[in-house]
């Protein structure tokens, strides 16, 4: 296919999210490289909100040969907080996804192990485990529902980024959420992030953990 990366060139990091003011955060926060100086090569992706925007975007990227089938996938952006004790700035990395439909399958986190080293080093707030998936805002006591059936976190685009990465090959695959609001801390509308919180700063100094990661999944091929 025409545009399509040779099969040797290292493959793009490519990093998904909906929402302009997550890809800002992710574009605009540190652009710093992994641990040994090396910076891959960055696709940023908006997907648009909701599960179905977010499958479509990632397949038509994943189609479309900016990227490669090797090319690692991290659904990142902002998240509801689901258990008791959590606060906006926490950090959510998944260990599996599942979509919102009752018999949705779990796509498998099994490379994050760096991710959750990494964030824990830079002193952040790391909670890990199932990151749930939802077609509209989750509140009260369907967040607590949710949180009872084992989720951590829940999210709109996480876990139909995944299934549609991983549909498209077995590449490597992650999501790493910044808690935006949590039982205790509802957010009334997400464009009060612009104002600075917490969460939007965490969500800008994420950007060298996620090449770090990419640099570690790289090495068994070096």
């Amino acid at each position: 296919m025409p545009g399509r990366l040779p099969a040797d060139v290292e493959p793009p990091l490519l990093v998904a999210c909906a929402l302009g003011i997550e890809r800002f955060a992710l574009r605009r926060g540190d652009r710093g490289g992994a641990a040994d100086g090396a910076v891959p090569r960055l696709v940023t992706l908006r997907t648009g909100m909701g599960p179905q925007a977010a499958e479509r975007a990632l397949a038509h990227a994943l189609g479309a040969g900016s990227v490669t089938e090797r090319s690692p996938v991290v659904a990142s952006g902002f998240c509801a907080g689901l258990a008791p004790g959590m606060r906006p700035g926490d950090v959510v990395v998944a260990e599996a996804t599942r979509g919102h439909h009752a018999d949705a399958p779990e796509t498998l986190c099994r490379d994050n192990g760096p991710l959750l080293q990494a964030l824990r080093q830079r002193g952040l707030t790391v909670h890990t485990g199932l990151l749930r998936g939802s077609d509209h805002v989750v509140r009260g006591a369907e967040r607590a529902a949710l949180h009872a059936a084992g989720a951590v976190a829940v999210d709109m685009e996480s876990a139909a980024t995944l299934h549609a990465a991983r549909r498209a090959g077995s590449r490597p695959v992650a999501a790493v959420r910044v808690v935006v609001d949590a039982p205790e801390h509802e957010l009334v509308r997400i464009g009060t992030v612009r104002g600075g919180i917490s969460a939007f700063r965490v969500l800008r100094s994420v950007l060298p953990v996620f090449y770090e990661w990419h640099r570690s999944l790289l090495l068994p091929w070096r």
